[in-house]
């Protein structure tokens, strides 16, 4: 870009107005008021022209999240958590178990004195809430652009200049790149990642089951990978079932009763008998962290920072602290005097994140290793393991607190 348009035009600019993305718009409010801050949200993919008026419609075939009793926190201080809560099925209690063994642990809400150890909410819906309190921030200094791309990034003196698909350019003190990783724009910047591949692939669709499943999520290991299962509205339950590379194509090509007979196979009948089937999809599986998450006026969040396995839920909860920790660095800063890219700030903000992504990852990474491998004898050390961690009241409590994002 000329050296004209390196004048600040924005003081923070996210590129992606997905979940992340649009969670830190909402966070970011107070500052914006306090503060004045100038801030645009990019995104390539069009919204509802006026997201606070249209009727939600349920769908059987919606994808939903897991979120944390600590990420329903955090969304409470937004000012969402009793919209976002309508269409929330709670998780009472988790089981934790190993087909073929008999081994198992079961966490209880009531064991760490909460009405629910996290929610399931369909994505679409947690997006709506979202924007609608975005779309009520426009007395403040909030830019959309959508649909637009960045095709262009690149540092200068002021921040990140920006050429955006519909014309625009801007130039940001701080951009935050929370666009899932799919844009090609950390490599235009030379931020480079770690990938571990588990040659694993996701099949995610909704079930029906025969009986109320009473707030209970299933985490079951098999040979093949494990299966999960989260509670939902009535009596329907969202299944990830992990296959081996490959594998999954065969049960993609199934026909709906087919499928569920297989499923039923592999998962055994603890939750029922499934009756119906949504549209599947599939999803490959690998472990991705960028090797740098801040840089001057420039911060990575989300799965542009961090890919994980589903295996214990804990993706977008972990964006989500990455958006409070980064909006409590950005008040500190902003209350001394200094600027939103101040790398000082981001370089002390990226060492807290450090911490949390380093144990959440080593957590989902071990449990995929730990019950992926078959080595003699190894099969009955988890099992004890299991009937062990279910006997110790006070090493589920914790773990049950670790699950719920309590712990750090």
């Amino acid at each position: 870009m000329e050296t004209s348009a390196q004048t600040l035009t924005h003081d923070l600019v996210i590129v992606g107005g997905g979940l992340v993305g649009a969670s830190l718009g909402c966070a970011l409010a107070p500052l914006m008021e306090r503060y004045g801050l100038r801030v645009a949200i990019i995104e390539a993919a069009p919204l509802p022209a006026s997201p606070q008026h249209e009727a939600w419609q349920p769908s059987f075939d919606a994808r939903a999240s897991a979120i944390a009793e600590g990420s329903a926190e955090r969304f409470r201080r937004l000012g969402v958590w009793s919209e976002m809560r309508r269409e929330a099925a709670p998780i009472r209690h988790i089981h934790i178990s190993e087909r073929g063994r008999l081994g198992a642990t079961r966490l209880d809400a009531r064991d760490v004195n909460v009405e629910a150890l996290g929610h399931v909410i369909p994505n679409a819906w947690m997006g709506r809430v979202l924007h609608r309190q975005l779309a009520e921030m426009e007395e403040l200094a909030l830019e959309w652009h959508c649909p637009a791309r960045v095709e262009r990034i690149a540092p200068v003196a002021a921040g990140h200049s920006l050429a955006l698909s519909d014309g625009s350019e801007l130039v940001a003190g701080l951009t935050v790149l929370a666009d899932g990783g799919r844009s090609g724009l950390k490599e235009q910047l030379g931020i480079h990642s770690q990938a571990g591949d588990y040659a694993q692939t996701a099949l995610i669709a909704n079930v029906e089951v025969s009986q109320p499943h009473h707030g209970v999520a299933h985490e079951r290991f098999t040979a093949e990978g494990p299966i999960a299962l989260l509670p939902l509205a009535g009596n329907t339950m969202e299944l990830v079932w992990t296959h081996p590379e490959g594998d999954e194509k065969a049960r993609m090509d199934l026909s709906d009763g087919d499928f569920l007979v297989a499923l039923q196979r592999a998962f055994g009948d603890r939750a029922g008998r499934f009756t119906r089937v949504s549209k599947r999809y599939a999803y490959p599986l690998s472990l991705v962290t960028a090797e740098e998450t801040v840089r001057p006026g420039l911060a990575v969040l989300g799965n542009a920072a961090h890919a994980l396995h589903p295996v214990a839920g804990q993706g977008f909860n972990l964006a989500l602290r990455g958006v409070t920790d980064l909006v409590d660095a950005l008040e500190s800063s902003l209350s001394e005097g200094r600027v939103p890219g101040d790398m000082a700030t981001l370089g002390a903000f990226d060492r807290k994140r450090a911490r949390d992504r380093r144990s959440v990852v080593r957590f989902s990474d071990g449990l995929i290793r730990l019950f992926g491998a078959q080595w003699p004898l190894l099969p009955q050390a988890r099992a004890a393991g299991l009937v062990g961690l279910n006997l110790a009241g006070p090493l589920r409590r914790d773990v049950a607190r670790r699950a719920m994002g309590l712990e750090r």
